[in-house]
């Protein structure tokens, strides 16, 4: 239901006339979508233990940079359709582009079951052995929706996910205009903006892995942030726009590393309602808080300073705080360990 009507309305956009439709739109589109994300990172907890997770809401989130690889470069060929049937080209990518979403949504209801027990290619045994596996996790989790939602690590990976988002969309959505204004066509701005999203594709894959196999979170996460922290504010300082480039691909590369290990860590201690609560506040947090600040701070600061050196360096510095909370709580699970830790981060 939700890809469907994601689909119908990004396909209305195309029919945009003046500033309350549009308006209108991108806010019924933000509603459509908003549980979208974290309906997905719940629903990989009813299939895999959570010290496997990492790699697989990883392998999930593959997706993002994905769309970006193919649908840039697709993105500036439709801009180049402008006046084709007479219709403007950012309405043929509206229209183009908002259609794989309502064909999708059909799919998910034939391919996609509710939990391994409805999963017609396993066996019984198969069905039983992740059942057990996953029950034996959730007896020292959360259950409950309103103790989850107050929990203080919850809480307190709200502000984390609002960073981590904060630099996410702020460099994701004004990329290729950074790129563009560097004296590049529509078509090779979408080119060259799929490359970071391509490292960032590897990265994430193989940080998420990483998480797993050594059974920690904090760290990863941390790590990830502060390298897209301190690659802002080089490509903020930057006289070269090759500089530039290298140094926000390597800030995407961070972000989006960090991203999939750090939406593992709420199930690592909620489960049932409370996972699927927790999640969509964190997550609130971030693509609904953090996704309107970033490109909002940048926008603001480029129009003010006329540049995007101010914008990249308030996004280092959420991407710091993100990190510095997130290490903060991980101290505190680690001096708690003996009675309940805050965020387990090994391995049983």
């Amino acid at each position: 239901m939700i890809l469907a009507v994601w689909g119908v309305i990004s396909v209305a956009n195309a029919a945009i006339a003046g500033q309350a439709s549009f308006y209108t739109l991108r806010f019924l589109l933000g509603v459509a979508e908003a549980g979208f994300f974290p309906g997905m990172i719940f629903y990989l907890t009813l299939w895999f233990p959570r010290f496997y997770r990492a790699r697989f809401t990883a392998s999930f989130m593959t997706a993002v940079p994905l769309a970006n690889i193919i649908g840039a470069p697709i993105s500036g060929m439709l801009l180049g359709m402008n006046g084709s049937g007479g219709l403007a080209g950012w309405q043929w990518m509206f229209l183009l582009e908002g259609i794989p979403a309502c064909i999708l949504a059909f799919a998910v209801l034939k391919f996609l079951p509710d939990g391994p027990k409805d999963a017609p290619w396993l066996d019984q045994t198969e069905k039983q052995a992740i059942a057990a596996r996953l029950a034996a996790e959730d007896a020292t989790s959360h259950h409950s929706l309103g103790p989850a939602l107050l929990d203080p690590r919850v809480l307190l990976l709200c502000p984390v996910g609002l960073g981590l988002s904060f630099g996410n969309y702020g460099v994701g959505l004004w990329l290729p205009q950074i790129v563009q204004s560097m004296g590049y066509s529509n078509l090779a701005t979408g080119f060259i903006v799929a490359v970071p999203s391509v490292a960032g594709m590897g990265a994430m894959v193989f940080w998420g892995r990483s998480s797993d196999r050594h059974g920690e979170r904090v760290k990863h996460v941390a790590a990830a942030a502060l390298l897209a922290a301190v690659s802002l504010v080089i490509a903020s300082l930057s006289g070269s726009n090759l500089a530039v480039l290298v140094a926000l691909t390597f800030a995407t590369v961070g972000i989006y590393s960090a991203l999939p290990t750090f939406y593992s860590v709420p199930s690592m201690f909620l489960s049932g309602t409370a996972a699927a609560g927790g999640i969509a506040l964190v997550n609130t947090f971030g693509t609904g808080l953090g996704g309107f600040l970033g490109p909002t701070v940048v926008g603001l600061l480029r129009q003010s300073t006329g540049g995007y050196g101010a914008g990249m360096q308030a996004l280092a510095v959420g991407l710091a705080m993100a990190a510095g909370i997130l290490l903060f709580l991980g101290q505190a699970g680690r001096r708690a360990a003996r009675a309940s830790a805050i965020i387990p981060e090994s391995s049983p």
